[in-house]
């Protein structure tokens, strides 16, 4: 335990890492034992939020456990508490519908399927400050079913140590994206969202302006859907605020890295580059099991998230923040 303020107290779980200046990744906050009667959870988080929001800011990632929440509209009150704004979903790889309020499932597909560590949009020139998740129905002991985290700057550097070549090329060229979206959702994929509902729209001429908007180019196949060319898109960025570089793009996590994803002037990503990066990022991330109730808050620019196969109910919702 770190420390105790007010109502809430900081503590240690066994799959945290230890970073510089005594900050723990992700940072994991419960209630303390409080009057009666006791604080709602919104009250909890309205009455502690600069804290909670510098914990955040200090570990990239904020762990909410103990807080008696059951329902999506619980959750939907956590969001709120914090007052960020809300994200418009907008082009976004995953399938998804809303739920209540601002919050949304957070991956229709199957829960058996492996989802790649990736930034939140990374792909458009806006994305969500901030993702909430909140598990609604916890996996059973042992079945999978975490949402691994990583910090961003730290694959980078590693990257730059194992790879140098390889990153040299890719903050020069950025990188080119190719993707074929079907006219309807296909929540047998992590990444199977129709163009309909990826630019919210039946309209193809609308579809296209909001394409264009996006820096996509899109054409239109014979056989039904489109042919979507993303980029070139930065694969580096700047978080200014901590001050370093964060390997800010979602290569390793499309259908198969090696044939849709490519430097930015064409030329072919090396796989063992590719291979490379997916080690490091089992390597250094952090994947606390699932607590029915918890809410994990992850800062998207510095952080990296994925998600691991289930084979049993699971049910995890977002909510997405400015």
């Amino acid at each position: 335990m770190r420390f105790s303020e007010g109502l809430v107290v900081e503590i240690e779980v066994p799959q945290q890492r230890n970073l510089h200046g005594g900050a723990r990744f992700p940072a994991v906050v419960t209630p303390s034992s409080s009057p009666s009667p006791s604080p709602s959870p919104q009250q909890l988080i309205e009455s502690h939020k600069q804290l909670l929001d510098s914990l955040l800011a200090e570990s990239g990632a904020l762990l909410l456990r103990g807080f008696q929440l059951n329902t999506p509209s619980d959750f939907n009150d956590v969001v709120e508490a914090f007052g960020y704004d809300e994200f418009r979903l907008a082009s976004i790889s995953a399938p998804r519908s809303k739920v209540v309020g601002r919050v949304f499932t957070a991956n229709e597909s199957p829960p058996e399927q492996y989802i790649a560590f990736h930034h939140e949009m990374a792909l458009v020139p806006e994305f969500p400050s901030k993702l909430f998740f909140f598990c609604e129905v916890e996996p059973q002991a042992g079945s999978g079913g975490e949402t691994p985290i990583v910090l961003s700057n730290l694959v980078y550097e590693k990257m730059k140590k194992a790879q140098p070549e390889f990153v040299e090329r890719l903050e020069k060229h950025g990188l080119l994206y190719t993707r074929f979206l079907g006219d309807n959702d296909d929540t047998s994929s992590p990444i199977g969202r129709g163009w309909k509902s990826n630019f919210n729209t039946t309209d193809k001429t609308l579809a296209q302006q909001r394409a264009n908007e996006m820096g996509m180019k899109l054409e239109w196949l014979e056989e039904g859907g489109v042919k979507m060319i993303i980029g070139p898109v930065d694969g580096v960025r700047y978080d200014e605020r901590r001050g370093c570089k964060v390997w800010f793009h979602t290569m390793v996590g499309w259908d198969d890295p090696s044939k849709p994803v490519t430097f930015g002037d064409g030329e072919p990503l090396p796989e063992g580059a590719v291979t490379e990066c997916l080690r490091i990022m089992e390597e250094e991330c952090v994947a606390i099991p699932w607590n029915k109730g918890d809410v994990l808050i992850i800062d998207n620019l510095a952080v990296l998230h994925a998600r691991r196969p289930c084979n049993t109910p699971r049910r995890v919702l977002a909510s997405l923040a400015s």
